[in-house]
């Protein structure tokens, strides 16, 4: 599991180079104070201050990634969990 934002950025990196996607597990916590990313539990919490309502929190988690990891809206998907706070996320070359 994934320590620090650092340590996921470079395994993002590093599976890009030999892979077409790179795919990894988060809990969405909707409604926040504050969108961050949190790694204290044995999971990735993206925290989101959009409500879980029509997709708008699904919509929030993307954008927010993308800011992140510095990579297109395109590129990111919600590969299951759509309508879940478990999710699986996808990130394409």
């Amino acid at each position: 599991m994934y320590k620090n934002l650092e340590e996921l950025k470079q395994s993002l990196i590093l599976e890009l180079e030999k892979n077409e996607e790179f795919r990894f597990q988060i809990k969405v916590i909707a409604n926040s104070k504050v969108d961050l990313i949190d790694f204290k539990d044995d999971f990735i919490k993206v925290k989101t201050t959009k409500r879980a309502l029509e997709g708008k929190a699904n919509k929030a988690i993307i954008e927010f990634l993308s800011k992140t990891f510095d990579i297109s809206k395109s590129k990111i998907s919600i590969f299951s969990g759509e309508k879940s706070s478990n999710k699986i996320i996808k990130i394409v070359k």
